[in-house]
């Protein structure tokens, strides 16, 4: 497995931070993880980097700005828009011709919002295709909310990975419920496979919103729904794997 590190900037003057996974072909996969998490992934996009590689793919997975490895910022939906799309506009100046986006969760959102002409296809998992509510106070402690309260901002210590904290924006929480999905959806114009669980109450949330958004995307787009699969999908990865393999071969000339 050949695999280097690489840095590029954001519009903001901002390092970015990722792992090639080399391959001989002009064909990559850019690999956008959730919220707070990293290019790793907990592993999945480790996984998923490698054998998508195999199959003569490139593969470019990246943190975000104020995540893993890259340089410090608060998080919100609108900078890891501009991570997305300078990353994007690098894999544009190495020459890559076939971009294909792969989102988990938080990362779907964000390459959605960064459809271009370039983008062939998108893989997308858990993935979040409309704005939803959620109960803030279930997600961090009461410390961390006090903090909200108090400073705009709240630190989400990490007990693994290259990073000790990341400072999560109070816009972030507010851009969850925000956004309009006919807009997001139909801007779209490649086919999408959307890969949902059905087995925690987030992710039911998420695979009906995305039910709904199914019209609104491009001929060709697909869901499947992973029985039992939760939200991370960590005891059915063999199952995501399988299913966005077939989904690269099928638009490997497309």
């Amino acid at each position: 497995m050949n695999c280097v590190r690489i840095e590029l900037k954001n519009s903001r003057g901002l390092a970015l931070i990722g792992h090639l996974y080399e391959a001989d072909s002009r064909r990559l996969v850019i690999m956008c993880h959730g919220f707070t998490s990293d290019k790793s992934s907990s592993g999945r996009f480790d996984r998923f980097a490698a054998v998508f590689q195999s199959l003569g793919w490139n593969v470019l997975a990246f943190d975000f700005s104020g995540c893993g490895e890259s340089d410090d910022d608060t998080l919100t939906m609108a900078k890891e828009k501009d991570d997305l799309q300078s990353v994007i506009e690098y894999a544009k100046q190495c020459g890559f011709q076939s971009i294909v986006l792969y989102g988990h969760s938080l990362g779907s959102r964000i390459c959605l919002m960064c459809y271009t002409k370039e983008v062939s296809t998108m893989i997308l998992t858990g993935a979040s295709t409309g704005p939803h509510t959620y109960n803030w106070n279930d997600h961090f402690t009461a410390e961390q909310m006090r903090e909200l309260q108090e400073t705009g901002v709240i630190t989400e210590h990490l007990s693994s990975g290259p990073r000790k904290h990341i400072i999560i924006d109070q816009q972030m929480l507010h851009d969850f419920e925000q956004g309009n999905q006919m807009e997001l959806l139909s801007a779209v114009a490649c086919p999408v496979l959307i890969i949902h669980g059905n087995a925690d109450e987030e992710e039911r949330m998420l695979l009906e919103t995305s039910k709904r958004g199914m019209k609104l995307l491009p001929q060709g787009s697909k869901l499947e729904v992973i029985d039992g699969a939760s939200h991370s999908f960590m005891e059915h990865l063999d199952e995501v794997e399988k299913l966005a393999v077939e989904w690269l071969c099928k638009h490997l000339d497309e």
